[in-house]
């Protein structure tokens, strides 16, 4: 099969085509297992952070945790699906499934969590394998370009958003607006009918595209709302924007970070924290970690039940190199997605 694999980690503003196209055998599914031929696979920023070292992967691997495929074969011992079902793998690949954490449905914090195409081999392939228990079933509402991004862009994107703790009339905060932003505005339209949503993006085209969406107002991330906001999603991978969002917040706000990494040549920003300014009053701050099979079931339903679908460029695979290029720019809104087979 054909796959692209890193290899090494460089800095993809002087190395645009970081990934290796190579032949790698087909994967043999174990027992539990099934081997999925995969025909989408989305593209993140944490593919980003893995290239250029921001967090470890173990090398060399096939990246991609929104892979969109068919069943070709099954394990000796798998029951759940069969060969044609449609499946997706997420960025949760497996889990121990017996600490405390695991038996509290907090599975995305267990301490042998394994993340899809960086801990194990991931989307970027023809193949993969995965354990049954970790794959999803794909609404037939979505084609297997909308499903991708669904798999983590939503899906973490509904996490952030249960984890904001919003009522129904609350203003909520979107800081960065990417692949994630938009399906959380959406979702919040839906469900949140008479909260208004404030964005908060550097990029122009940005703030053009959420107020396409719906969003009540958009700006820049130093301005000031028009309304009090009662929390944020931050999903920006600098400090600067934690404090403008604590500032922001009306007493008693949360603010959720929905980033895996925040930019260490950044931290001297936290010198400028002002208890008085950004923390009194009952603040809180809300990190996010991962996501467990149960958001992105839930995700998955929710999307199919109201209608969610994600802005999608394509890519051919032959150019996924192209496709974490025009990420990192921020040539392309929405989500971006390969067309794997």
């Amino acid at each position: 099969m054909k796959a692209y694999v890193l290899e090494r980690i460089s800095n993809l503003a002087r190395n645009p085509s970081p990934l290796r196209l190579r032949e790698y055998p087909v994967p043999v599914p174990r027992e539990y297992d099934i081997l999925i031929r995969v025909s989408a696979c989305g593209v993140c920023h944490t593919e980003i952070d893995e290239i250029e070292g921001r967090v470890s992967a173990i090398l060399p691997v096939i990246p991609g945790h929104q892979a969109v495929g068919r069943v070709e074969e099954t394990g000796s011992q798998s029951t759940r699906f069969e060969k044609g079902d449609r499946v997706g793998v997420a960025w949760i690949f497996s889990a121990c499934g017996e600490c405390g954490l695991c038996a509290r449905g907090l599975e995305n914090l267990c301490s042998e969590f394994c993340g899809t195409g960086m801990h194990v081999d991931g989307g970027y392939a023809e193949y993969m394998v995965v354990s049954e228990k970790f794959a999803h079933r794909i609404p037939d509402v979505f084609s297997d370009f909308e499903a991708a991004p669904l798999l983590c862009a939503g899906a973490i994107g509904f996490r952030s958003m249960q984890l904001a703790g919003l009522n129904n009339g609350d203003n909520l905060g979107l800081t960065g607006f990417g692949g994630s932003g938009h399906l959380v505005l959406k979702m919040i339209r839906s469900r949140y009918p008479k909260s208004k949503v404030f964005v908060f993006a550097r990029n122009p085209a940005e703030q053009s595209f959420a107020m396409e969406l719906g969003a009540f107002w958009a700006g820049d991330i130093p301005e000031s709302a028009p309304e009090p906001i009662q929390a944020i999603i931050d999903t920006t991978p600098a400090w600067k924007p934690v404090l403008a969002s604590l500032e922001k917040l009306s007493p008693g706000g949360r603010l959720v970070i929905n980033a895996i990494r925040k930019d260490k040549h950044d931290l001297n920003t936290l010198m400028e924290l002002d208890y008085a300014k950004h923390l009194w009053k009952e603040k809180e701050i809300k990190s996010v970690a991962n996501v467990t099979r149960n958001d992105v079931k839930q995700f998955l339903d929710l999307a199919s039940e109201i209608n969610i679908r994600p802005h999608v460029k394509l890519y051919p695979f032959a150019e996924a190199n192209r496709a974490l290029y025009d990420l990192k720019t921020r040539k392309v809104k929405g989500s971006k997605v390969l067309q794997v087979g």
